[in-house]
């Protein structure tokens, strides 16, 4: 029995052209080999399973090649394509960064660029992962790097580029790969499929190229797995059973019943899935990302930006038909601001039961029947009307007509129209209570008095009632970044610096937050990346009112312009009881004795 592959590794290219998605690096690369002029230094960089290490591997065999071909790739006939296949090539070496990053590895690998090559014209040294190297192993690295002898070059290759000192950076030919589209990463999988001799469907390797996140590799794993659980028939059922993935047609189905408002049904769905072990946060996520796919199926402009197959883009487009622009873009608020608000919530499932109701309420007319419930705008509705019913009536006159009796009745119908268009008028504005008062010269006498109408006294603002589904607290837009280029290190110390001098020019303009924000201490979890938590929750709505100007100001004084800012709430456990001075003494004495001992030994009185 033949030793078995996997597929990331059996079907690994081995020239230029195998290479999936990454044509105009590629097509550089031999453009380099054709010509002969080929750079010291060559950094790599991109996401996981895009190729990178591969790349660099072919390109190391192909500059050592002795007869490459004239499109720039590689015999793989010669001895020294040979040995590389068999992996018994000299010339080439390859270093793991993440075991190998200190200074000793280094001196060890610039031993050996000294010795030239026995069999070819370059040594190359294909360093993976480079971004785990210490500081230290980077300084040792830059000279060497800089001016290698003239038979060596080095092939650097990470997933993180932010990371790299930007002294190394300098001294590299950048090449930056691509993520993997949905439809290459198909395309390629029914290639393997068909060496293979598996059976698929389209819409199985759909969802697997989804669920690979742009890698190949990963891609061709999840492919393996699948062919496993399925026995060399891979479907779409096969495939979201064995992953665990929220079959697509859910959301499509709690879009239609949205737009037909059935909110008993979406609650049935809701339930079965939740049975089936999916978290409420994660329907959440990809409804979001389901109708943010219906919203650019919408214009044919915007339809490339699906990467999707093409059955799941005509299905897309379709539903997009049905739905209205306002609608998804309301829905998409919604679910935003559920997902903020889920991993802070206590009843989680409560949070996603309402957000889905509010979505399938989106649609209803102001005049729906009752049974549906009053929605905000069927109470906006009432409110209307009993407006108008409120409005005074003309009183008439029944005995002792007077003299000009029409012209009082004339203007008193006058009057009355008035005070309906003030009525309607007021509804729109922000602040006022609505006060219908006539001149002096037009109320009519003791027996026909009309009384004012005050409608602020029925015991709700109509602004409130208009507005009772805006967020109170509204976010500043995000303040543009000028510095994205700079990414330099910072420590604690230096982040603690910058933030109390930051809260020191707040307190020009609120003394308050500054004050409060001043006993906070953010923290660098994974640089750049800082947390704050904020004591309570009022806190923690004014510093997200500002988070923009946070994050940039903190970009630019520490030197980073990928800075992440965090805040969130403290829990239970993380929050520290204020103490008096007293209270502090108090308790240093009881943690060490030497205190306690000084201040009797210099008899100072504390009290």
């Amino acid at each position: 029995m033949d030793e078995y592959i996997v597929s990331a590794r059996k079907y690994r290219p081995i020239t230029f052209d195998s290479v999936v998605g990454q044509q105009a690096l590629t097509t550089t690369l031999k453009n380099a080999v054709k010509s002969q002029k080929l750079a010291h230094a060559y950094l790599f960089c991109g996401p996981r399973g895009v190729g990178k290490t591969t790349c660099a591997r072919i390109f190391a065999k192909t500059i050592n090649c002795e007869h490459p071909t004239a499109d720039g790739e590689a015999c793989n006939e010669c001895e020294s394509c040979q040995s590389f296949n068999e992996g018994r090539s000299y010339n080439i070496f390859e270093l793991d960064a993440a075991s190998n990053n200190s200074v000793e590895n280094i001196k060890s690998l610039m031993d050996q660029t000294r010795i030239p090559p026995q069999v070819g014209r370059y040594k190359v040294f294909i360093i993976d992962e480079v971004h785990m190297l210490s500081t230290a192993a980077f300084n040792a690295f830059l000279k060497t790097l800089e001016e290698p002898p003239a038979h060596v070059i080095f092939i650097l290759a990470t997933t993180e580029k932010h990371k790299i000192l930007p002294t190394i950076l300098s001294r590299c030919q950048i090449y930056d790969f691509e993520r993997m589209t949905v439809p290459n990463i198909i395309s390629h999988l029914k290639e393997v499929a068909e060496k293979e001799g598996i059976k698929y469907e389209e819409q199985a390797l759909s969802v697997i190229a989804e669920k690979a996140d742009g890698g190949m590799r990963d891609a061709l794993s999840i492919f393996d797995q699948a062919a496993s659980f399925s026995q060399g028939d891979i479907t779409y059922q096969k495939v979201i059973e064995d992953l665990n993935v929220l079959d697509e047609e859910n959301y499509f189905n709690i879009v239609d019943m949205a737009l037909e408002n059935k909110v008993s049904d979406i609650m049935l769905l809701l339930n079965n899935v939740i049975n089936k072990g999916f978290d409420g946060g994660h329907l959440i996520n990809g409804l979001a990302s389901h109708m943010r796919n219906v919203l650019m199926a919408k214009d044919a402009q915007t339809l490339p930006l699906l990467e999707v197959s093409k059955q799941q883009m005509a299905k897309f487009q379709k539903q997009a038909q049905k739905c209205p622009t306002p609608f998804l873009y309301k829905a998409l608020q919604i679910m935003n601001r559920c997902d903020v608000e889920y991993r802070q919530s206590s009843n989680k499932r409560l949070l996603v039961e309402i957000t889905l109701i509010q979505v399938a309420q989106l649609t209803q007319k102001d005049d729906d029947v009752p049974a549906s419930g009053r929605s905000p705008k069927r109470l906006k509705s009432l409110f209307k009307n009993l407006i108008i019913k409120a409005q005074p009536k003309p009183v008439q006159q029944v005995t002792g007509a007077s003299r000009g009796s029409a012209s009082r009745e004339a203007r008193n119908e006058e009057a009355t129209t008035l005070a309906a268009k003030n009525t309607a008028g007021s509804v729109a504005n922000t602040n006022a209570h609505v006060t219908v008062e006539l001149k002096e010269s037009d109320r009519p006498t003791a027996t026909g008095t009309m009384p004012k109408v005050k409608l602020g006294n029925l015991g709700m603002s109509f602004n409130n009632l208009l507005n009772a589904d805006k967020p109170k607290t509204t976010l500043e837009e995000e303040i543009e970044i000028t510095n994205q280029d700079e990414n330099q290190l910072f420590t604690q110390q230096e982040l603690i610096i910058e933030w109390r001098a930051m809260c020191k020019r707040i307190s020009k303009r609120n003394i308050g937050l500054a004050q409060r924000m001043r006993n906070l201490k953010p923290i660098v979890t994974e640089c750049p990346k800082v947390e704050v938590i904020a004591e309570n929750k009022i806190l923690l709505e004014e510093m997200l009112a500002i988070r923009g100007r946070i994050r940039a100001t903190m970009a630019e004084r520490l030197h980073n312009g990928n800075i992440e800012v965090v805040i969130r709430l403290a829990k239970a456990e993380e929050l520290k009881p204020i103490l008096s001075p007293r209270q502090e003494l108090d308790k240093l004495q009881k943690e060490n004795n030497a205190i306690t001992m000084l201040i009797n030994n210099l008899g100072l009185d504390l009290a």
